[in-house]
C-alpha cells in the first residue's frame, strides 16, 4: 500500500478510536455536567502538551460475546504533557466507553504509564469515571486492580501520585485512590463507595442515596478521603494545578522557589490573638500574615477542622504548614485531626518539604468516645510522624501547649531543630484551673473561703508558668519574640536548616501506630 493509502488508513482508525463510546453515550455524559475523557485532560493540561498513547488497544475479553465488541481504547484514555510547565503522566477512565470498565489491557494502559512516571520521575495523575471491574473479563480485572495497588504503594513517596474523582469509583477501584498522595472531588459528580446503595438495601435494609453514601461532601467532610472539595470540574482543574505549583516532582528533589514576596499589610500580626486567653481566633490569619503574599494553601480544609494542614511560601520556599484551630474545639488534638496532620507531616518529609508549626491548644480530647475510638493509638502517630520527619522542623508556640498536646506538636522533644514562643505562650502539664485545684487541693478545702483561696492559686500557678520562660529557662524554647518578629526568626531558620542532615538508625523500616 502506498504511503497515502496507508496515511489515509490511520486517519480512519485514529477518527474510530476518538468517537470513544459513540455520540448517544457523550451526550448522555454531557447531559449531567459532566466532560468526557480527552475534553478533562486537555482542559487540565497546558495547551498543545498532551501525547496520547496506546490509542488503538484492543479489549482481551473473549467471553459473554466480548470478542464481538469494539471498545476504544479500551475505556482509557493514557499519555504525557505539561502541567503548568511540568512534565507529568497522566490517564483519565472513559465513562463513555463500556461505563469505563476495567479489565486487562484497560489496566495495563494505566500500569505502563504508572511504569513511566516511576522511570521518568515525574507526577502520576489519574481521573477516575469507572464502573469498576469488567465483570466479563473475571478474574483478570482483579488483577488488573491489584497489579495497580502494588505500583501505588511502590510509588508512594517517590513521586507524587494524585487522584482526580469525576464519576462512580466503586468497589475495589476506591483503594486506588486511597493509596495516592492527593483526593479530588467535585461535588454532584464525585461517586465514591466500597458498596453500593443496592447492596446496602439488600443486606441491612436501609434506604440511602449514592451522594449520601459517598459523595463529595461526605468524603471531603465526615470520612476524610478526599484532600481538596469543589463545586465544579473547572474548579477542580484550577486546585491540581496550584497542588503541582507547591511540590517537587520526585523525591530527589525540592519544590521550585518562587519569587519572594511580602505578607499582604491586611494581616496585622500583633492584633490576632485574643487579650482573654479562652477567647477564639482563626489561625489561617496568623499563617497569612507570615507566608509569602499571605497565600495559603490549605489541604483537607472540611476535615477535622481543630487542625490545619497546608502549603504557604517563606521567601519563595514551599513550606508544610500544621497549625492548631481554636475556633474548633479550641484546637485539641483527636482522632482525626491526629490523623490528617500526621499524614501530611509524613507526605512533607517525604518530598523534600520543610516543616513550621504554630502551636495553640490545651492537649487531647478527653472522653468516652475518643477513648474507644483508639485516640492512644492515632494520637501516637502524630508523636511517630513528627519524630520520624528529617525536614527542617520549626516550631513557633503562640498560645496554650499543655500536657501532651505540647509534646505532639512538634516540641524540643521530638527533634523540632527550632522552637520560638510568643510571650502569650502558656506551657504546662494543664491548664491553670485544673492544675490549682489538684496541687492545692487541701488548701482550698479547708480554707475558710474556699473559693477566695482557688481564685488566688490559680493566679498563682498562672504567675509561675502562663508563660514561656520556664520552659525557656531550661532551653526547651529557643527564643521568645514578639509577633512581629515571627516571619524573621522563621524565614532565619529554615535558611540555616537548608542543609540540614539527619541519619536515622539503620532499619528495613519503623512499624508506626497504623
Amino acid at each position: 500500500m502506498p504511503l497515502r493509502g496507508k496515511t489515509t488508513d490511520l486517519k480512519k482508525r485514529m477518527r474510530d478510536a476518538l468517537k470513544g463510546g459513540g455520540s448517544k453515550a457523550i451526550e448522555k455524559q454531557k447531559a449531567i455536567g459532566k466532560m468526557t475523557a480527552r475534553e478533562r485532560i486537555i482542559s487540565l493540561l497546558d495547551p498543545k502538551t498532551f501525547n496520547e498513547y496506546d490509542l488503538f488497544a484492543v479489549h482481551a475479553g473473549k467471553d459473554f460475546d466480548m470478542d464481538k465488541k469494539y471498545l476504544p481504547g479500551d475505556g482509557v484514555i493514557t499519555g504525557t504533557g505539561k502541567l503548568s510547565g511540568y512534565p507529568v503522566c497522566i490517564y483519565a477512565q472513559d465513562f463513555t466507553v463500556a461505563g469505563g470498565s476495567l479489565g486487562w489491557m484497560h489496566a495495563k494502559k494505566i500500569l505502563k504509564i504508572m511504569d513511566h512516571a516511576m522511570k521518568l520521575k515525574i507526577p502520576l495523575i489519574g481521573i477516575n469515571d469507572s464502573g469498576g471491574a469488567r465483570i466479563q473479563e473475571g478474574v483478570n480485572s482483579l488483577a488488573g486492580y491489584g497489579e495497580i495497588f502494588y505500583r501505588n504503594t511502590q510509588a508512594s513517596g517517590v513521586i507524587p501520585q494524585i487522584s482526580v474523582i469525576l464519576g462512580p469509583c466503586a468497589g475495589g477501584a476506591v483503594y486506588s485512590p486511597a493509596l495516592t498522595d492527593f483526593v479530588f472531588v467535585v461535588d454532584k459528580i464525585t461517586k465514591m463507595f466500597i458498596t453500593g446503595p443496592e447492596v446496602i438495601k439488600t443486606v441491612l435494609g436501609e434506604e440511602i442515596s449514592m451522594e449520601e453514601l459517598g459523595g463529595a461532601k461526605v468524603h471531603a467532610e465526615i470520612t476524610g478521603n478526599a484532600h481538596f472539595y469543589s463545586t465544579s470540574e473547572e474548579e477542580c482543574f484550577d486546585q491540581v494545578k496550584k497542588l503541582i505549583s507547591y511540590i517537587p516532582w520526585n523525591n530527589q528533589k525540592k519544590a521550585d522557589p518562587l519569587p519572594k514576596k511580602s505578607p499582604k499589610r491586611f494581616y496585622k500580626i500583633d492584633g490576632i490573638i485574643p487579650i482573654d486567653p479562652k477567647q477564639p481566633y482563626d489561625v489561617r490569619n496568623i499563617i497569612k500574615a507570615v507566608s509569602d503574599d499571605s497565600d495559603f494553601f490549605e489541604v483537607q480544609e472540611l476535615f477535622a477542622a481543630n487542625i490545619v494542614i497546608g502549603f504557604a511560601r517563606f521567601d519563595g520556599q514551599t513550606i508544610g504548614i500544621v497549625a492548631n484551630q481554636p475556633l474548633v474545639l479550641a484546637g485539641v488534638l483527636d482522632v482525626d485531626s491526629s490523623n490528617k496532620a500526621a499524614r501530611f507531616i509524613r507526605y512533607c518529609d517525604a518530598f523534600n518539604i520543610p516543616l513550621v508549626t504554630f502551636v495553640d491548644l490545651p492537649g487531647y480530647l478527653p472522653g468516652v468516645d475518643q477513648e474507644h475510638a483508639g485516640v492512644i493509638r492515632h494520637g501516637a502517630k502524630l508523636l511517630y510522624a513528627y519524630s520520624e520527619a528529617t525536614v527542617p522542623k520549626i516550631t513557633v508556640i503562640l498560645r496554650k501547649a499543655y500536657g501532651g498536646g505540647y509534646i505532639a506538636m512538634c516540641s524540643h522533644h521530638l527533634k523540632a531543630d527550632f522552637v520560638f514562643a510568643w510571650p502569650t505562650a502558656e506551657i504546662a502539664v494543664m491548664g491553670p484551673e485544673g492544675a490549682a485545684n489538684i496541687i492545692f487541693r487541701n488548701e482550698i478545702k479547708d480554707a475558710k473561703d474556699p473559693e477566695d483561696v482557688r481564685k488566688k492559686k490559680i493566679e498563682e500557678y498562672k504567675e509561675k508558668f502562663a508563660n514561656p520562660y520556664v520552659a525557656a529557662a531550661y532551653g526547651y524554647v529557643d527564643a521568645v519574640i514578639t509577633p512581629n518578629e515571627t516571619r524573621r526568626m522563621v524565614i532565619h531558620a529554615l535558611e540555616i536548616s537548608s542543609n540540614k542532615q539527619e541519619q536515622p538508625p539503620f532499619k528495613k523500616h519503623g512499624i508506626p501506630p497504623f
